[in-house]
């Protein structure tokens, strides 16, 4: 069987800061932005990876959600509890300086982790976990 993770699913509440964070500090490009009943969904992804892709969606429009639902997810986005990615690059100090240095909100400085990787965290605009992974 051949088969690939194409795309992923990442909520946000803020077109804009989502686009600040994931075009023009980690330098995903723009894929797709697609404007429905005042939402956004906007698809990035890393140059050089066409076959990869994350969605920022808005939480608001997945159907079904009770408002006791939504604002749950609210919530759970504000804390940085309901989503999370992960990320890996080559430079992770040149990276995590970068993000320092742009204000990202961060979690964990660069740390060998106990489990035999070397990673940060950083949460994104929308409150969602962001780990960076060194590659060896």
């Amino acid at each position: 069987m051949d088969i690939s993770i194409h795309s992923s699913f990442l909520p946000q509440n803020d077109p804009e800061a989502a686009l600040a964070f994931y075009r023009d500090l980690l330098g995903f490009e723009v894929r797709n932005d697609v404007g429905y009943n005042g939402m956004r969904w906007i698809t990035v992804g890393p140059t050089g990876q066409p076959g990869t892709s994350i969605v920022l969606y808005p939480p608001a429009a997945t159907p079904g959600l009770t408002e006791d639902e939504r604002r749950t997810i609210a919530e759970m986005m504000a804390k940085g509890t309901f989503a999370m990615v992960l990320f890996a690059t080559r430079d992770l100090d040149g990276l995590f300086a970068r993000l320092q240095a742009a204000d990202a909100e961060i979690v964990q400085e660069p740390t060998e982790q106990p489990y035999g990787v070397r990673d940060c965290g950083v949460r994104d605009p929308a409150g969602n976990m962001v780990r960076i992974q060194q590659l060896r």
